[in-house]
């Protein structure tokens, strides 16, 4: 058999950094600049990593920048005395981040994390923003109305609060396992920084656990082990609470503008379920909805589903 006809070629990717407010933001991109713009916004606990096959998949056909955040990835690390870990500042960051590469318009990858900071950008600046691409991102009361989020509900109230929402089954679990019956919020919050966490959010909700590469966890943890980093993670649980509170001025820009959005979601994500998917189509009225039979990172299990999506949709 001929060699030529079974190789196939792989898009190559860069690895740069552009200093942002004295900050290093390591990004990665490929594809022609020529081409439509995709910005990839990532989510906790990862970095850009999380879209390293998605983006040679896409890059005859579309410019994708992956960005890392401060406190992520290879970009920088300050500590938090030394940089202000707020939702709004990130968002800052990224703004200042797309000015510098001259990013004019480009459509945007929001998963997790990325939403709250994609939909300030969307709704500051949405003749920026050509399409929407929504992968278990919430902004929607219902996508936080879970077992999950009821600790974190109290930490934004009171960070020093004791045992606060944390009497669901869900918690209960970890309380167990920690041997502290009495436990602070901060401690439980804790949990969500170990390495069971970070594999658990990486395989509850898949088909099948033996297709999840354990790369995944490993190299996140790495970086959520670095000195000062749990610090950073619990200023941005913290801050977290800034959100919801823009969740009207974020519909009512669905509302206003009307971006083409396509959602491609875990729906047995138990972090952001299914419950905050179905909101989007109250406001949205050019919406392609797709729920996924897999878990919080759905481009793990369900990558190559998600890749075709996006060709149809962008096409």
């Amino acid at each position: 058999m001929n060699s030529t006809n079974i190789v196939t070629r792989i898009p190559a990717v860069m690895y740069r950094t552009v200093e942002i407010d004295g900050q290093s933001i390591f990004y990665r991109e490929a594809g022609s600049r020529e081409a439509p713009t995709l910005l990839l916004l990532h989510g906790f606990p990862t970095s850009s990593h999380m879209y390293r096959d998605l983006i040679p998949a896409l890059a005859d056909l579309f410019h994708l920048v992956a960005p890392d955040y401060p406190g992520y990835g290879n970009s920088s690390i300050p500590r938090v005395d030394e940089f202000d870990y707020t939702f709004d500042n990130l968002s800052e960051i990224l703004d200042k981040f797309t000015v510098k590469l001259g990013l004019e318009r480009y459509s945007l990858y929001l998963m997790d994390y990325g939403a709250p900071i994609g939909f300030r950008l969307a709704a500051k600046y949405p003749e920026r923003v050509e399409s929407l691409i929504i992968q278990n991102g919430n902004a929607y009361d219902e996508g936080i109305d879970n077992n999950f989020w009821e600790p974190i509900k109290e930490y934004w109230k009171d960070r020093g609060a004791i045992n606060k929402g944390l009497d669901n089954e869900w918690w209960k679990n970890i309380k167990a396992a920690y041997k502290q019956p009495n436990m602070s919020n901060e401690d439980a919050l804790r949990f969500l920084l170990t390495l069971e966490a970070t594999q658990w959010q990486y395989t509850n909700g898949v088909r099948n656990k033996e297709a999840i590469s354990p790369d995944n966890w490993h190299v996140d943890q790495r970086l959520l082990d670095r000195p000062g980093n749990a610090e950073i993670q619990l200023q941005l649980f913290y801050d977290y609470g800034s959100n919801p509170p823009l969740y009207p001025s974020w519909q009512a820009y669905f509302r206003q503008h009307q971006p083409r959005t396509l959602i491609v979601w875990g729906a047995n994500d138990e972090i952001f379920p299914a419950a905050g998917a179905h909101p989007y189509k109250r406001d949205l009225k050019n919406l392609d909805f797709h729920l996924l039979n897999t878990g919080h990172f759905a481009l793990e299990e369900d990558g190559d589903v998600i890749a075709k999506h996006i060709c149809e949709f962008l096409a």
